[in-house]
């Protein structure tokens, strides 16, 4: 760690080759796939970072690569290294925030982008020699421009100022700015803009889409065109690790506290003047102008391809620390000896309009997944819950509905890509002229953001319209499910482990014809985990009801339309199914239920009980010769046992508790049957099949095994066992005789 400190024995090496003016090759096939492409095709990307420093491939080697002074050439490489795929063995798990990488980015931030005072010179200015800022040089290769390119405004703002009264912190602000173009063009840069907004298009779409298919049958069909493979590999070619996206994070964090440590008299651009030192203009711009149109993209593309899993986590605390600059501002800490949320100040407002898609589209983008997770698991609510605390901050929902506003009010002239002037400053004029023109028109602003991130012809959904707020309510729909499907796991968790015991595992309880084994998530997560979900869930239910507004009647009227009230027991819940003339038939909401695991239909063998599969817990040849015999029984007294079924006396009904029925399944019948399936009917019968069980073998021998150690037989031990069921079948008929009346 000390060997490479911005003060350690590297960095004094860097400053000491940069002063004597080497150079270095750094490899292009190194670069994002955007930038490589670029320059491989002989146009300039527009960042300065490159600008005439790409040169032909030496004797000997092959490829174009960039000639770099000691500080960029190993910064390139730093930052590099983040992104180089590493395999690790899985039982090696590291805290990213305890990594030496981890470490060195805090320290390199704090030290070439510090929040209070100037940039520390390096080591050899104070022995009274200065090390220059890198000097423009001819580009080596010829290269075709796409568009005009902002070049590095502080080495031009630097060339402006007198060398005799020239500030330190002005010839080395060069190194911050570097710093910082070399992270997002490493870390963030892997999507350019032209490729996204032509992904946009539906057009797109249905071919990246065809290209998939093509895919799946490429064996019988011929090559896919070269444009819906370049389409494609757009999609799929880079994928961030969750380490990579940490370490974004910890830049943006830092980046928000070094552009609130403006000073005050600094923040409007109205108040820029000559006298305003470079980092402090370096403050005013550093997010909107090199952080702003790659991270979006970067989310874009993590909020699109990133797993259904618990690992998003990552990502939506990236996405959720760009969202709130007022909590790494200088006040915070005041504000956070407040118990009570307190309003958002309206001076945030102009950067909430100025990143509008950064609000309102990728909330959307979190709707459509959180619709496709399990918000029964405790780390998915807790995302939700997150996403809904945050957005549910007082004023920052009007905050985002008034530069909604101004996105939609009409504007009578749009001069094509105008937006690009907030992007692209000019290369002449003196030092106002420098930095982007200072636009007072709100409305303007807003449009020039969207325009500039989705292109012209991009569609804008809004945040607070209709189609949005339809999934809202969706949202709110699955997440009263999922506290409904908690707290049944959590009762049903509960029960099972009271009634388990001794004697229900030797058999002295209901046999489950049925042979399943019920289980859930409760083994894995606990109760804890169940009741932090339900906590989680309520709460963000009730923020999304202050952000949308949504009253309780609203959401009352919802679960009764989508049939989310409980049933009479108050725990088990079918999805949802309509009658028709086949039966029943799900919903596509009972497909989701399904799918999603929200609901499930009972699994259970719905014909012939004489007939299911023979259990493991059963003796194979004892079951085929006990069904033989009562297949014997059953076909020589099957009038006789008719008739003695449908008496309605004592006898008729100690008969009917002995026999089966057919038809008494259909009673409780849980998932759809057919009609002809559900119209059978075979008369009562006798089933002996239950004495092929090992379970009532082995309770049989115990009875038989403690009945000779009280000096009883087995002929006596059996007579009594008779009696005693006797008895017990007398009493149970009784007691359904007299509850009969009552179950209508």
């Amino acid at each position: 760690m000390e060997f490479l400190d911005p003060s350690g024995p590297m960095m004094k090496l860097v400053y000491k080759l940069q002063a004597e003016d080497y150079k270095y090759d750094f490899p292009v096939a190194y670069l994002p796939e955007p930038v490589r492409a670029c320059i491989e095709e002989r146009i300039l990307p527009e960042c300065p970072l490159y600008h005439n420093k790409v040169q032909l491939p030496a004797a000997g080697t092959q490829g174009l690569h960039l000639a770099l002074n000691p500080f960029e050439y190993y910064m390139f490489f730093f930052a590099l290294s983040l992104i180089t795929q590493r395999n690790f063995p899985l039982s090696i798990h590291v805290r990213t925030s305890d990594c030496a990488y981890f470490l060195l980015v805090d320290r390199y931030l704090t030290w070439f982008l510090p929040t209070e005072g100037n940039v520390v010179p390096p080591p050899s200015t104070t022995l009274g020699g200065t090390i220059p800022s890198p000097t423009p040089r001819t580009p080596a290769v010829p290269f075709t421009s796409y568009g005009l390119h902002h070049t590095s405004l502080l080495k031009r703002h630097i060339s402006h100022q007198p060398s005799v009264n020239a500030d330190p912190a002005s010839q080395e602000i060069w190194r911050s700015e570097t710093l910082l173009q070399v992270f997002v063009e490493m870390w963030l840069h892997h999507y350019s803009l032209e490729m996204y907004q032509k992904m946009q298009s539906p057009h797109a779409k249905l071919e990246v889409l065809h290209y998939r298919l093509s895919l799946s049958s490429s064996l019988h069909s011929s090559p896919a065109q070269p444009s819906y493979q370049a389409l494609y590999a757009y999609q799929e070619s880079f994928k961030p690790t969750e380490e990579h996206v940490l370490v974004v994070r910890l830049l943006l964090k830092h980046l928000h506290a070094f552009s609130n440590s403006l000073k005050p008299e600094q923040v409007s651009p109205s108040t820029h003047s000559h006298t305003a030192s470079p980092l402090e203009e370096f403050k005013r711009v550093v997010i909107p102008r090199f952080v702003q149109q790659k991270l979006y993209i970067f989310l874009q593309h993590c909020f699109g391809h990133w797993p259904l899993d618990a690992s998003f986590r990552a990502v939506l605390e990236m996405w959720l620390s760009y969202l709130q600059p007022w909590r790494y501002a200088p006040e915070k800490q005041f504000l956070a000896a407040d118990p009570q949320p307190r309003s958002i100040p309206e001076k945030w407002a102009p950067f909430v309009q100025e990143n509008l898609l950064m609000y309102t589209k990728l909330f959307i983008g979190f709707l459509n997944r959180a619709l496709r997770t399990d918000l029964v698991s405790p780390k998915n609510a807790l995302m939700v819950f997150r996403v809904a605390k945050v957005f549910a901050q007082p004023n920052l929902a009007e905050m985002i509905q008034k530069g909604e506003q101004l996105f939609l009010e009409p504007e009578l002239v749009i001069p094509h890509r105008q937006h690009r002037v907030f992007m692209t400053p000019p290369f002449s004029g003196n030092l106002l002229s420098s930095w982007p023109p200072a636009i007072t028109d709100a409305s303007f602003k807003v449009k020039s953001h969207v325009y500039s991130l989705e292109g012209q012809d991009g569609q804008y959904k809004q945040m607070f319209g209709p189609e949005v707020r339809t999934l809202v309510l969706r949202l709110a729909q699955m997440i009263a499910q999922a506290k409904q499907t908690a707290n049944s796991l959590s009762d049903s968790s509960s029960e099972t482990s009271a009634n388990r015991s001794f004697l229900s595992w030797l058999g002295f309880c209901p046999i489950d014809v049925n042979g399943t084994y019920c289980t859930n998530d409760l083994d894995e997560m606990g109760q804890d985990s169940i009741k932090k979900t339900d906590e989680y869930l309520e709460k963000a239910l009730e923020y999304l009801c202050q952000i949308f507004r949504l009253s309780e009647a609203q959401l009352t009227q919802l679960m009764m339309n989508v049939g989310t009230a409980p049933d009479e027991n108050g725990k088990k819940q079918l999805p949802d199914c309509i009658m028709s003339d086949e039966g029943l038939v799900l919903t596509p909401l009972g497909r989701y239920q399904i799918i999603s695991g929200l609901r499930k239909f009972d699994i259970e063998y719905q014909g012939d009980v004489e007939l299911q599969p023979i259990r493991s817990y059963e003796i194979a040849p004892l079951v085929r010769l006990l069904f033989q015999v009562s297949s014997a029984v059953n076909r020589r007294f099957a009038g006789h046992m008719e008739a003695l079924c449908s008496r309605e006396d004592f006898l008729g009904a100690f008969c009917r508790f002995h026999l089966t029925d057919s038809l008494q399944a259909e009673k409780n019948r849980l998932s759809p049957v057919a009609p002809h399936r559900a119209g059978r009917r075979r008369g009562p019968r006798l089933s002996l099949r239950f004495l092929a069980s090992y379970r009532t073998l082995f309770t049989l021998l115990i009875v038989f095994f403690v009945a000779s150690v009280f000096g009883i037989g087995p002929g006596l031990c059996m007579l009594l066992i008779s009696v005693l069921y006797l008895l017990y079948a007398v009493v149970m008929t009784a007691i359904t005789q007299k509850l009969k009346p009552h179950q209508h």
